[in-house]
């Protein structure tokens, strides 16, 4: 009876079998994964750029109305025509900023946004493509 002194007797049944060898190492990429990619942060960048933009324009207004209605009372009182006065006026008018911030942030996401957006989502599917055609 001979044994094969190149592996291991186990001393007990119950004991384990040898761990399987090590899978060979992937072939490295030449693009680093999405999540650490530069267009993500310019991505991020731009939404941030453009919540910022229709943020102020519309709080901006806002807190003009409010400083003035606290600080300038007289000038609110005022009317620009008989009976409107002009801090009625100012406050009608924060339904057409609203908008207008609405419109600011449609505007940039077509402009900036958007395309960025598209050219992540292009990439990710080439090296989506990339990664199943190597596996």
């Amino acid at each position: 009876m001979s044994f094969d002194r190149s592996q291991p007797h186990p001393t007990y049944p119950w004991q384990p079998p040898e761990p399987p060898p090590e899978p060979a190492p992937r072939p490295t990429r030449h693009r680093s994964p999405i999540g650490h990619h530069s267009d993500l942060r310019i991505l991020r960048g731009a939404y941030r750029r453009q919540r910022r933009t229709a943020t102020f324009t519309a709080l901006g207004y806002f807190t003009l109305f409010l400083v003035l209605s606290a600080y300038a009372p007289s000038f609110m009182a005022s009317g620009l025509t008989d009976g409107l006065p002009t801090g009625l006026l100012l406050a009608l008018l924060q339904l057409p900023v609203t908008w207008l911030a609405i419109a600011l942030y449609e505007h940039t996401a077509r402009r900036s946004v958007d395309p960025l957006a598209d050219r992540i989502r292009k990439q990710s599917e080439v090296d989506a493509r990339r990664g199943a055609a190597t596996r």
